[in-house]
């Protein structure tokens, strides 16, 4: 057979001509999506979100509860990260039981992803609605019923479970991982500086140990049992089951699936889904399904929550909720000093703003961008006092930005404390020389300019950089102690690096008060004798295109239902990935949690 040789004109051409029809219809379409969304903003005005009569709210917890609503789209896996803030949510259950349209709410509970002081902030709310006299029924539908699901659905007056769902009840547990032998297979090695007497720091010791230190599982061990002392009395006091029969059914693993729960009375009972929804037409006092208006709690909780907002921005605002989340960092997506600032600025010379509430949710990170944002706070205490409201967690950089603060509150189980610093210098040079043959060279006018991975540090060297953690750790200690009208000595004591719970952390004095961002609003505004809260949230509430597009192309019944995972990539791989992310981009001496632990 004689081989056809095909000309670069029929290649290039009808390729030229596919990819400009490509473009041409892309862009039609993205118009037309552009427009539709455009027109329902047109539409849009700051009005109250009704509903019909006889609505029940449909409470879907399911995917990343964050301290702000957002939604992304991932270009990866060509879908939407649709997250609703814990304020929104918040404030949802709060009209909700104020509202007399609303007859009840049915909590869907599966695959959320929040920590327990999140978890426990959901459970008071669910608590204080059903205050109002309305029913609370709580479902978990999942493949797996996990010990944080239930215990958000522990606080419904009645709680019901898939009937061939399985079910985690164990206790609480935390696995380290650590990278030591990785290391010294391909021949690098972590040079270590740890803060003086930080002993209990042990974010770096994944780099140079095989296991836990003795100190780092004291504390684990301290704070898991705090936890789980606490997840225990909250069920009880819902459940009527004491704290030590909870105990001894962990310890028993009595429960593998929905139906073991039944019998011992943490669940009232296992039901399908259209059994569910009968009880819910018996609640309203209808017989069909078209006569309840089964409506999206999360549309409800938005849309009142942006309206609230809105009226709020134009009504001189008397108390400022700064929600801040993340790694703290000079620049970025997180929890950045440039934004943070920013907002701390604006609201100090906001006349009409009385009070500040700041809300922290972050495991630390850059010892430079924390101490630019206490400096904000510590400036605006002395005007407006600043009340902290910790989230699941406010530790190492997290919680020295909260010391300025007049008063700090905390979830019992919020992780917080960490006062301490380390720095993380890799020698990769026998890892290029010995696996990839690189060898080094080098000129200086003086014998520490060159100062690189690629050779190992000096013990002059070592010494330097020890003193200037010693000293940033000095530092740490004194922001405390002024902030907590502590001497060092104290601080230093209840420091070094260790971990406390937020009911710990009272008993020491790293905390004033135990409660979530609800008690921090309220007390704000009875130390600024205001009596008519005028609430703003910063970042400032605006309008999202993305997500009034989401909602056009969902049902109404479903439209709190329908999420879109961030990745296609596994969840363990991008936990790894995000660790090696987080090293990558750490510069500078770090104030950080020793760890990121995931407590189911």
């Amino acid at each position: 057979m004689t081989e056809k040789k095909i000309s670069f004109g029929k290649i290039f051409w009808p390729s030229l001509i596919a990819a400009l029809i490509v473009s041409v219809v892309g862009s039609i379409i993205l118009m037309v999506i552009a427009g539709s969304v455009i027109g329902g903003l047109t539409d849009m005005k700051p009005a109250h979100y009704s509903v019909k009569d006889k609505t029940v709210l449909h409470v879907t917890l399911s995917g990343n509860i964050a301290e702000e609503s957002s939604t992304k789209f991932d270009k990866s896996s060509f879908s939407f990260d649709d997250k609703i803030g814990l304020s929104d949510l918040l404030y949802g259950f709060k009209i909700a039981a104020k509202d007399d349209k609303i007859k009840g709410i049915f909590i869907d509970i599966s695959d959320i992803d929040c920590g327990y002081s999140t978890a426990r902030e959901l459970r008071n709310a669910i608590n204080e609605f059903e205050k109002s006299g309305k029913f609370a029924i709580a479902y978990n539908s999942g493949e797996v019923i996990t010990q944080k699901e239930y215990y958000i659905s522990s606080a419904a007056n009645q709680s019901y479970g898939f009937p061939t769902s399985a079910m985690e009840f164990m206790g609480l547990g935390a696995e380290l991982s650590f990278y030591k032998n990785t290391l010294d297979k391909l021949e690098v090695e972590m040079q270590v500086i740890r803060g003086k007497n930080n002993d209990f720091k042990s974010a770096v010791e994944p780099f140079f140990r095989e296991n836990m230190s003795d100190s780092s599982r004291v504390q684990i061990e301290k704070y898991l049992g705090s936890i789980w002392g606490q997840i225990r009395e909250d069920i009880s006091k819902d459940r009527k089951v004491s704290s030590s029969q909870l105990n001894e059914i962990a310890e028993n693993a009595s429960i593998h699936r929905a139906e073991d729960a039944v019998g011992l009375k943490l669940l009232d009972g296992v039901k399908y889904r259209d059994e569910v929804i009968d009880m819910l037409l018996k609640k309203v006092g209808v017989k069909k399904d078209e006569d309840m208006e089964l409506q999206a709690f999360e549309k409800y909780a938005k849309k009142n929550f942006f309206e609230d907002q809105i009226l709020a921005k134009a009504d001189d605002p008397n108390i400022a909720v700064i929600l801040a989340e993340g790694d703290v960092s000079t620049d970025g997506d997180g929890l950045s000093s440039k934004k943070i600032c920013k907002l701390f600025q604006e609201v100090r010379k906001n006349k009409s703003i009385k009070t500040v509430v700041f809300r922290i949710n972050s495991h630390g990170g850059s010892a430079l961008a924390s101490d630019e944002i206490w400096r904000e706070v510590k400036l605006t205490d002395k005007v407006k006092k600043v009340i902290v409201s910790m989230g699941d967690v406010a530790a190492s950089g997290g919680y020295y930005i909260a010391a300025p603060a007049s008063t700090i509150f905390a979830e019992p189980n919020t992780i917080t404390g960490s006062i301490g610093v380390f720095g993380m210098i890799p020698y990769t040079g026998k890892l290029l020389t010995n696996k990839l043959g690189i060898t080094f060279d080098r000129a200086s006018t003086n014998k520490h300019a060159v100062m690189t991975t690629n050779r190992k540090l000096t013990d002059e060297e070592v010494a330097l950089i020890q003193d200037e953690v010693d000293e940033i750790y000095s530092m740490f200690l004194s922001r405390v102690a002024e902030g907590r009208g502590m001497t060092v000595k104290q601080v230093n004591n209840i420091a070094r690096g260790r971990v406390w719970t937020g009911k710990d952390a009272l008993k020491i004095g790293l905390v004033d008060e135990l409660g979530g961002i609800t008690d921090a609003i309220n007390y704000a505004a009875k130390k600024a004798k205001i009596k008519d809260q005028k609430i703003m949230y910063y970042p400032e509430k605006k309008e999202d295109p993305i997500a009034d597009l989401i909602e056009k192309f969902e049902e109404k019944e479903t439209s709190a239902m329908i999420k879109q995972s961030s990745s296609q990539i596994p969840s363990e791989l991008l936990k790894y990935y995000q660790q090696l992310k987080d090293l990558e981009t750490s510069t500078g001496i770090q104030m950080r949690m020793p760890y990121q632990i995931k407590i189911r």
